[in-house]
């Protein structure tokens, strides 16, 4: 496991020099990807990255008490993250239009990780540790790979920066925070599950395994609460921002349906929501739905509606 995952000078030759090569190829993928909007390049992005040894030598080092490889391994994932949102900030000035979560959907959808997300990078954490302790299932680490986002939430972080939104790129960084501490977190509980704590011990009584893994448990409660506290109002202002558009789907709905129109979508950014209305001419007057949705006790002051006249004709012969 030491030679799988540590940079020290026990390490293959040419490891540091394959994971930068690694890294910046994939920091160039991801972001091109990300920028057009295409989930294929996204995943190739994410076989491609290298984060995961690193990070995972960071949660091995914490368990076996190397401070050498510790700060080795920290360093590393904090230099290979800093070069990941600078390739994506490059990329994103040659860029014409900005890239943001309004108009591209890979942006979109790592700019407000929730709970759930922290419940999906913990159990590929645990696969990724049991991968690296088990060499028979080894054969998982693509879809590990695949499955916990390292890179392209660091381009997304990059690219929305150049955008100049501050706010979508905290997001994305939070979200690479999140399967950062996933991939720790679980990996300190699989080694001690597995008793790879024990190998560096001479006498390993049980007294003693209780006071080595104490700190092991105060680290993973503190990532815990640092990552799970933003998730949480995350999640809760996403639900919340949910149920007001299903209220107003619903009020809209019925009333473009009594006007023979209908409703192309309803979104949201922040406290403000975007009701689309598309149906024949001529334009009905929206005054009845907003008396509609103020009658149901939404403010509608803070909705916005854009009406869409279509129009059909025939191309016959």
């Amino acid at each position: 496991m030491r030679a799988a995952v540590f940079f020290d000078a026990s390490a293959p030759v040419g490891r540091n020099s394959r994971f930068w090569l690694l890294l910046v190829l994939a920091a160039v993928i991801a972001a091109a990807g990300v920028v057009g909007d295409s989930t294929a390049t996204v995943i190739g992005a994410m076989i491609v990255a290298p984060l995961m040894t690193p990070i995972q030598g960071i949660m091995l080092a914490t368990v076996l008490g190397d401070r050498a490889n510790l700060i080795r391994s920290l360093l590393l994932v904090l230099a290979g993250a800093v070069v990941a949102v600078a390739i994506a900030y490059l990329v994103g000035i040659l860029v014409v239009n900005d890239v943001l979560a309004d108009t591209n959907a890979q942006v979109a959808a790592r700019v407000t990780p929730r709970l759930i997300d922290l419940l999906a990078a913990l159990g590929t954490g645990v696969v990724g540790s049991v991968a690296l302790v088990r060499r028979d299932i080894s054969d998982a680490l693509p879809g590990v790979a695949i499955a916990i986002s390292l890179v392209p939430p660091l381009s997304v972080v990059g690219l929305t920066l150049e955008s100049g939104s501050v706010q979508q790129s905290l997001g994305a960084l939070l979200l690479f925070m999140t399967n950062v501490v996933a991939i720790i977190g679980t990996g300190i509980v699989v080694m001690s599950f597995y008793g790879v704590n024990r190998l560096t011990r001479a006498n390993p009584d049980s007294a003693s395994r209780v006071a080595r893994l104490r700190g092991p448990i105060v680290l993973i409660a503190i990532m815990v609460v640092i990552v799970g506290a933003p998730l949480t109002w995350t999640s809760v202002s996403v639900a919340a921002r949910s149920i007001v558009e299903r209220q107003v789907f619903s009020v809209a709905d019925t009333w473009s349906q009594s006007v023979g129109w209908r409703v192309s979508s309803v979104s949201s950014v922040g406290s403000r929501v975007s009701i689309r209305l598309e149906g024949p001419s001529p334009v009905p007057d929206a005054k009845q739905l907003g008396q509609e949705l103020r009658s149901a006790g939404l403010d509608t002051a803070s909705v916005d509606v854009t009406m869409i006249p279509v129009l059909v004709g025939n191309l016959g012969p």
